[in-house]
């Protein structure tokens, strides 16, 4: 369990310090309907997360106990995983220069609690940077040995890290509306500022990290 968990950890960092879902997360905070879609919006990110790390969960579980070389096949799952990390490190990296706000984020004002509730879903499980993290992380819980309690541990464990830095402001502001909005303004806009150099750098590390582990598993 140990073991898996470290595994884990720079995982769940990466997708916690993605500066997008933050963006968003902050954006709702600061809308005219931020209760609900600050809620709806964290819903749906913690939502997204466990759902396609738990499909992989289950995946990778089959492939190792189907394949008579399972170890094998997932090592060589964390390096492919692990090199498509790297290639979009290399997509953000040569995007730095693009400063546009998206078009999902002007229409933030304007969203429900179920609308936010599933982009909340769509960033966490479709986005591909997310969604490449999640994917990693369930490929290293579904091959790590676990039994199904531990599984379901190390998934709780991962989300919880990884799902904080959205749900984190969404509690906070409940709490102290006022006193939040000026940082959070002046988080927005150093994160939209940076969004394509901190995802860089976050992708570049963890692509390294899950080729290593794989490597490490021949």
């Amino acid at each position: 369990m140990g073991a898996v968990i470290g595994d884990l950890l720079p995982l769940a960092v990466g997708v916690a310090i993605s500066p997008i879902p933050i963006v968003a997360a902050i954006l709702m905070l600061l809308s005219a309907n931020a209760g609900s879609a600050s809620v709806g919006f964290g819903i749906g990110w913690v939502v997204g997360i466990v759902a396609a790390t738990g499909i992989f969960i289950l995946l990778a579980g089959t492939v190792g106990a189907s394949d008579d070389d399972g170890s094998s096949s997932v090592s060589w799952l964390k390096v492919i995983l692990g090199a498509l990390l790297v290639v979009l490190a290399a997509k953000q990296w040569r995007e730095r220069g693009d400063t546009s706000t998206p078009k999902w984020m002007e229409a933030i004002d304007q969203l429900t609690l179920p609308k936010a509730a599933g982009l909340g879903v769509v960033l966490a499980a479709v986005n591909p940077k997310n969604l490449l993290l999640c994917v990693s992380a369930g490929v290293t819980i579904g091959a790590g040995g676990l039994d199904g309690g531990g599984e379901v541990v190390a998934l709780v464990v991962f989300t919880v890290l990884a799902a904080s830095t959205v749900v984190i402001p969404v509690v906070g502001y409940a709490l102290a509306a006022d006193r939040l909005r000026e940082p959070l303004a002046s988080a927005k806009t150093w994160l939209q500022a940076q969004n394509h150099q901190v995802m860089a750098i976050v992708l570049l590390v963890m692509g390294a990290v899950v080729i290593g582990k794989g490597l490490g598993g021949f």
